[in-house]
Parts: structure tokens; C-alpha cells; sequence
């Protein structure tokens, strides 16, 4: 069975061998395609969208195909079309599937080719998650515009723009697919009401290698420290930590928090202050206001290693967002045992059942999250059933072996339709 995947981002081989830096973005899915290559009957080939190229690019790595499909504009860009025909030519595909709704290169595949068979990966939906961008901002803070934003364009309302715009592309993809997979009731209920024709399967994700590798640890970890997976723009919620945070050190006057990603809050020089967000500006002063610089860390860009050893150092892992399908960053979190807190937000309780494998809290409730927070600082016993028993669930969510049968049981349904 040929299958064609299409992608955002390149493969890390891939990038490996055009003698590119590689994408720390979509790393599950390198896991996956690693997996699907080695099934006998399956020829897998990937396609991403790459700027400043004129023709497709391909490389192999011995086992799956690669294809850098020439783009000039993150926009609909008409001149895919003629590259997506010649690569469906060169792949005759059986499935092509779309990971991700809302990039405008998928809907050009799928004008240039109308009559292959798609089926589209759920993983977030930007047209839902706009609707919840500005969740628990001061109006002020929504109105606001640094230089940065006013010379990019780019303020916080227009962080909801571009999800409405990308939104837009996402309900024409959506209902020009066959099929879409999911693996959450919030997913099954959008999709039913965005693609009402298209026929649902379920199929969990597997993740990251080494997030299997290793196991959560409390006498190992750092004592009353937090870890966020990321907390750059407002959906992720990382203001509503700090909002929690003075209560919590109250009772744990050393908790520190550590975000992973850019320092959205750094003024070391001129230009690094100029180059503010208005949500960074935002952050700021929450931190100011409660006097919170010292207990909070920024840690910059993580690869898989780096990730899964901050995971391991952390007390708690927390994500705050005030929207998510299934966040993988939980996933990764259950899977090390770390015991975590989470917002009640789309999916989330799909993954993790309250008060067995974790806390999960009303997302604008920091109150709760403050709570949760420190019943797991102050019980040690409670801590270590969260991690056994959120390690054992994860292993049957992110079970490689079943995740991979059943998405080969979808394409093989899809082919035969």
C-alpha cells in the first residue's frame, strides 16, 4: 500500500540529509513514520512545504521518501497545485493523509488531486481555538500594542485573526475529507459539526522515543518546581500560573517555575526590549506585581532530550491552557509519571482521570490550580500513586504497537472504500 503523508514541517532525516537544521516541531510523528516504514506491505512518502526552492526536492533515507514541495507564500499558493499533481503522479498513492486542518498547502493537494482518497489528522482546530484566545486577559492587556507589534502587525488580536483566517482554510479541508481521525470526544464533536460528512475513526498517538525510555522519580526530582512545556502566546495560559503562584508560595516560599521556549519577558539590551510582545509585556507585570522574577525560569528552545530531562527534574507538571485537543506535553507527562495538573479544556479528561491519575481544575480557576499544586507538594504518598497510575494509563493511550495496528486497520478501510 502506497501512502502519501503530507506535513508542515520536514522529518528530522530529511532535514539531515538536504544538510538543514532540524524542526524540534512534530517529533511523534518521526516516531510514527519510523514505525510505519517498517511494515512490509507500506510505502510511505512525505511531503512538506519548503520556501525558496523552484522545484521538488526528494531524498531517501532507506526507508521512507522525502519531498520538499516548493511554496512561495504561507497564503494559498496556486503554483502548488502543479507540484502536488506531479507528486501524486510519482507516489500514486492509496491514502493521502493530512496531518493538521488549517495549512493552506493541504487544501492545495487537495484541489490539485479531488479524487484521492484524504483522510485528515485531528490535532488542534484552529477555527475552535479561536474562540478562546483571549481567555482571561484584561481587556487593557488585549488592547495593547508594543512597538514590536505595531511595526509586525501582529498583536494579540491579531494572533486571533490569523487563527480565524487559518480557520477558514481548516472548515474547506475539512469538508472536502472523507475521513478525519481523532481520539477525543471534544475532536469526534467539532469534527461532526465541521466535516458532518466525513466518516470518524478513532486512533490515539504515540509520542516521542524517549519518553519511554525512562520513569519519573520523586526522591530525583526538584523539590516545589513547576514545568510548563511552553507559555509564549495566550491559549497556552501561563498567566494564569502566575496568577496562582503567589498562593502557592505562601505555603512553598522556594517553588520555581519553569517554562520551556523562548523568554518572552527578556529586556537584558534595547533591541531585546523593543522586540517585547504585548502578552511578554503582560507577563512582566504580573511578575512585578507579585514580586515573582526570582521563582521563574525561561528555559529557551528544547530538543526531545532536553525535554524529557526537564520533565524528570520537575515536582509537577502543569498545563494551564484555556484550550487543547489533547495536549502531547500530558501525554509526555503521564507517560514519565510526573504528576501533573491540567486545565478541564477540550480533551484533557480524555487523557487523565481526576484525582486517580492527576488534578484537573477550571482553566480560569488559578485558585484551583494553586490548590491542586500544593496538595501534590505536601503528599509525597499522593504524588507517587499520581505518577504510577497516570504511567500505566499513558502506556495504554501512547501503546505504540496497538496506535500503529489501528492506523494501518484505518488506511486499509480507507484503500477499500
Amino acid at each position: 500500500m502506497n501512502v502519501l503523508w503530507l506535513t508542515h514541517h520536514p522529518m528530522p532525516n530529511a532535514s539531515k540529509l538536504m544538510g538543514e537544521k532540524g524542526n524540534p516541531l512534530g517529533g511523534w510523528m518521526a516516531s510514527l513514520a519510523e514505525s510505519l516504514s517498517q511494515v512490509k506491505d507500506i510505502k510511505l512518502c512525505i511531503a512538506y512545504p519548503k520556501n525558496n526552492i523552484v522545484r521538488i526536492e526528494e531524498v531517501f533515507d532507506g526507508k521512507v521518501f522525502h519531498y520538499a514541495i516548493p511554496r512561495k507564500t504561507m497564503n494559498y499558493d496556486h503554483s502548488m497545485e502543479v507540484h502536488f499533481a506531479q507528486l501524486v503522479a510519482k507516489c500514486n498513492p492509496d491514502v493521502v493523509h493530512l496531518h493538521g486542518t488549517e495549512f493552506a498547502h493541504g487544501l492545495a493537494l487537495m484541489k490539485a488531486c479531488p479524487r484521492e482518497k484524504y483522510v485528515v489528522s485531528i490535532q488542534g482546530l484552529v477555527s475552535i481555538y479561536a474562540k478562546h484566545y483571549f481567555s482571561g486577559l484584561p481587556p487593557k492587556v488585549v488592547e495593547s500594542c508594543t512597538l514590536r507589534d505595531f511595526i509586525k502587525r501582529d498583536n494579540i488580536p491579531k494572533g486571533m485573526e490569523n487563527y480565524q483566517k487559518l480557520g477558514v482554510i481548516e472548515q474547506e479541508i475539512l469538508k472536502n475529507t472523507q475521513h478525519v481521525i481523532g481520539r477525543t470526544e471534544w475532536d469526534k464533536a467539532c469534527t461532526r459539526q465541521l466535516a458532518p460528512n466525513a466518516q470518524y475513526h478513532f486512533c490515539n498517538e504515540s509520542l516521542r522515543g524517549s519518553f519511554y525510555e525512562h520513569s519519573w522519580s520523586l526522591s530525583d526530582c526538584q523539590n516545589h518546581s513547576i514545568f510548563l512545556s511552553q507559555g509564549g502566546y495566550p491559549i497556552k495560559g501561563l498567566h494564569f500560573v502566575l496568577e496562582a503562584l503567589p498562593a502557592i508560595r505562601e505555603r512553598f516560599p522556594d517553588v520555581h517555575v519553569y517554562v520551556a521556549g523562548a523568554n518572552i519577558i527578556n529586556t537584558a539590551t534595547i533591541t531585546k526590549r523593543l522586540r517585547l510582545t504585548s502578552y511578554g509585556q503582560y507577563i512582566i507585570k504580573l511578575l512585578k506585581k507579585h514580586d515573582l522574577f526570582s521563582c521563574v525560569t525561561f528555559l529557551g528552545a528544547q530538543n526531545e532530550e532536553d525535554m524529557c530531562k526537564r520533565f524528570l527534574q520537575a515536582h509537577v507538571f502543569v498545563s494551564p491552557s484555556s484550550i487543547e485537543n489533547s495536549p502531547n506535553s500530558l501525554g509526555e507527562a503521564m507517560l514519565l509519571g510526573v504528576p501533573s495538573v491540567a486545565s478541564a479544556v477540550g480533551g484533557v479528561a480524555d487523557l487523565m482521570l481526576h484525582r486517580k491519575e492527576g488534578f484537573i481544575y477550571q482553566y480560569d480557576a488559578s485558585y484551583m490550580l494553586a490548590h491542586y499544586i500544593c496538595e501534590i507538594f505536601s503528599n509525597d504518598h499522593m504524588a507517587e500513586e499520581f505518577s504510577k497510575n497516570a504511567k500505566k494509563r499513558a502506556q495504554t493511550t501512547h501503546n505504540r504497537e496497538v496506535n500503529l495496528n489501528n492506523l494501518l486497520t484505518i488506511y486499509r478501510a480507507i484503500r477499500e472504500a
